[in-house]
């Protein structure tokens, strides 16, 4: 059975991303109203070099914009806040992991959405050790 199964394509693991979010507390979704999610292959050359990655693998997903505590009503309009999940390094963790693919997705994106609450990595990190 396994020799039959493809790696899920950007517009597959958009759709698995999308899920995952529709499967949110509805309270969190509304916050989320004007959150963009995409999938790209890999970050882009400037995200490698603004997070100091060492490969184009390090980063699984992305925050871009400003987390919801750091808005202000005088804020010029900006771009929308995006979220960004990366097919190649997501495949290469879940490969090397025994969660399934869901999963990683799952927490990928609930990661990058706790940046746009305005959490930090080690703010989630606590949080995740308290729910184990």
């Amino acid at each position: 059975m396994w020799m039959t199964l493809k790696a899920p394509s950007l517009a597959e693991m958009e759709t698995m991303a999308d899920r995952a979010f529709e499967r949110l507390p509805a309270r969190f979704r509304e916050l989320c109203q004007d959150l963009v999610i995409r999938v790209d292959d890999f970050p882009t050359e400037e995200v490698l070099e603004e997070m100091d990655a060492e490969t184009e693998f390090d980063l699984l997903g992305l925050f871009q914009g400003t987390g919801l505590p750091f808005r202000s009503n005088q804020d010029i309009a900006s771009l929308p806040n995006m979220i960004w999940l990366y097919r190649r390094p997501i495949l290469d963790y879940w490969a090397e992991h025994e969660e399934t693919l869901g999963d990683v997705v799952r927490h990928v994106l609930i990661h990058e959405v706790g940046h746009h609450f305005g959490l930090s990595d080690d703010d989630m990190a606590d949080i995740e050790a308290d729910a184990h």
